[in-house]
C-alpha cells in the first residue's frame, strides 16, 4: 500500500509517500519504507522553496513561488501525476492507494485516525483556535487535496492530540473550577502525539521489549519542543497543554509563562487577544531570547554572543527540569529517548540537557554523543543505569502506519 502523508506546518507543507504493509502489532510494527520525501517551504513568502529529500540530506533544492497551501498540494500532486517519482515506483496519481494527513489538535473529539468526512472536517474546524498556527493550514491542505483526488485514495486524519488520551485527570485538568472548565472544555490536551509514539514503539522495537513493561522519557525537540512521561507505553503526562505554547522553551513559542504575564503585557504593550497570542506564538522562545534565531543550529555557531548562550542555557534547563520531574511522576524510567532535529542534530545542546544527571544514573558518554548525528543510537556510556538514546522522529511512517491499518 502507498500512503501519501501531507504535514502541513505553520508556514509549510512536509510530504512524504510510504509503501506500508500491514503492521504485525504494536511492538513488532513494521514502519514501511519512505520512497519519496520532501518538503515547500516559506508558503506565501518570496524567498519560498521545493526540496527533496534522501535520508534527510536535500538532494534537490529549488526556489519558486508558492502562494499558499493549496498552491502547495497542487505543485506537488502536479509533480507527481507527471512521473517524476516514477523511479521510485509511484508512475501518477494511481499509485497513490492512501492519504495521510497529520493534524494538530483533536481535542476530545477524536480518539483515533478519523475518516476524511464532511462531518470530520467540521470538527476540525471547530479547534481551529485551540490551535490556530496549524489546523488552519491542514484543512487547506485536505480540501486542496480533496478537490483534486476525489474519492479515488481515502483520506484519514491523524492527530497529534490521541496519543494524549490515556493522561489521568490530576495530570491533565488545570485547577480551574470544574463547571468553567468542562463546559469551555479546557484541560491539557497535549500534542506531537505522533511523534512520541512512534519514538516509544521503535525503542521497544529496538529493545525487544513489550510495551506495558516500558517506562520513559521522551523528548520531542525542534521548532515546536515537548516532553513526555511514558508508562506502561501509554502517555501519562506531557508538557504542552491546551494549546502547543505550554511547557518547554520552543524556537518562537515562550513556553510556560505565568498567566500574569499576559494582561501585563496587553496593558504595557497596548496588545489585544490576537496580538498576544501572536506574540507569544511567533516572537518569543528562542528568537526572542537570542536576538539572531530560532535555529540551534544557528545559535551553537554564536556562542560568543551571551544572549545566545543564555537563551540555550534556558532551553536545556527547562529539558532538564522536566525530565527530572517525569522522572518523579513515573518512579522512575529506564531511558530518555531524544528524537526532533534538534536531538538528532545538535550535540552541544544535547549536552547541555543531560549534564549533570549522574545522580539518578544518567551518564552522558561524551564521544558517543559527538558522532550520533541524525541516527539512532545510545549517547550514554554501557554502564549507565538510565540510558539515553537518540531516536530520528519519523512522524511520516508513523501516520502512514496509523492509516493503512484503518
Amino acid at each position: 500500500m502507498n500512503v501519501l502523508v501531507l504535514n502541513a506546518g505553520s508556514n509549510s507543507l512536509k510530504f512524504d509517500i510510504v509503501l506500508n504493509e500491514l503492521d504485525r502489532g504494536e511492538a513488532g510494527a513494521e514502519f514501511g519504507k519512505k520512497l519519496v520525501s520532501g518538503s515547500y517551504d516559506d508558503i506565501g513568502k518570496q524567498d519560498a522553496s521545493f526540496s527533496l529529500y534522501e535520508a534527510k540530506e536535500k538532494r534537490q533544492h529549488e526556489r519558486r513561488e508558492i502562494r499558499d497551501y493549496p498552491d502547495a498540494v497542487k505543485q506537488l500532486l502536479d509533480w507527481i501525476d507527471s512521473g517524476n517519482a516514477r523511479e521510485q515506483g509511484i508512475a501518477d496519481l494511481r499509485d497513490l492507494h492512501r492519504v495521510g494527513h497529520r493534524v494538530v489538535h483533536g481535542a476530545d473529539r477524536f480518539d483515533g485516525p478519523a475518516r476524511i468526512t464532511a462531518e470530520a472536517l467540521s470538527q476540525i474546524e471547530a479547534l481551529e483556535d485551540l490551535a490556530p498556527l496549524h489546523n488552519q493550514s491542514a484543512l487547506s491542505v485536505i480540501r486542496a487535496a480533496q478537490a483534486r483526488l476525489g474519492q479515488d485514495a481515502p483520506m484519514f486524519a491523524v492527530f497529534d492530540t490521541v496519543f494524549h488520551r490515556s493522561i489521568p485527570d490530576e495530570a491533565a485538568l488545570y485547577a480551574l473550577p470544574v463547571d468553567v472548565a468542562q463546559r469551555n472544555k479546557i484541560r491539557r490536551y497535549g500534542f506531537h502525539g505522533i511523534s512520541h509514539r512512534y519514538l516509544t514503539l521503535r525503542y521497544a522495537q529496538i529493545m525487544r521489549r513489550p510495551l506495558e513493561q516500558l517506562n520513559l522519557v521522551t523528548l520531542h525537540l525542534e521548532g515546536g519542543a515537548s516532553a513526555a512521561a511514558i508508562r506502561g507505553g501509554k502517555s501519562l503526562d506531557t508538557s504542552m497543554g491546551f494549546t502547543p505554547l505550554e511547557g518547554l522553551v520552543m524556537g518562537t513559542r515562550c513556553g510556560d509563562l505565568d498567566p500574569a504575564v499576559v494582561t501585563y503585557l496587553m496593558r504595557k504593550e497596548n496588545l489585544n487577544a490576537a496580538s498576544i497570542e501572536r506574540f507569544l506564538n511567533t516572537k518569543c522562545g528562542l528568537i526572542g531570547l537570542s536576538g539572531q534565531s530560532a535555529d540551534t543550529r544557528v545559535l551553537v555557531r554564536h556562542m560568543d554572543d551571551p544572549r545566545v548562550r543564555l537563551a540555550l542555557a534556558i532551553f536545556s534547563y527547562r529539558v532538564r527540569k522536566y525530565i527530572g520531574a517525569y522522572f518523579a511522576a513515573l518512579g522512575g524510567a529506564e531511558a530518555v529517548v531524544l528524537g526532533g532535529g534538534i536531538s538528532e542534530n545538535t550535540p552541544q545542546v544535547r549536552e547541555q540537557i543531560l549534564q549533570g544527571l549522574d545522580w539518578f544514573g544518567l551518564t552522558l558518554d561524551p564521544a558517543r554523543n559527538r558522532e550520533i548525528i541524525d541516527r539512532e543510537g545510545p549517547i550514554t556510556t554501557d554502564d549507565s543505569r538510565v540510558q539515553a538514546w537518540i531516536i530520528p522522529s519519523e512522524e511520516g511512517l508513523m501516520v502512514a502506519h496509523e492509516v493503512s491499518r484503518c
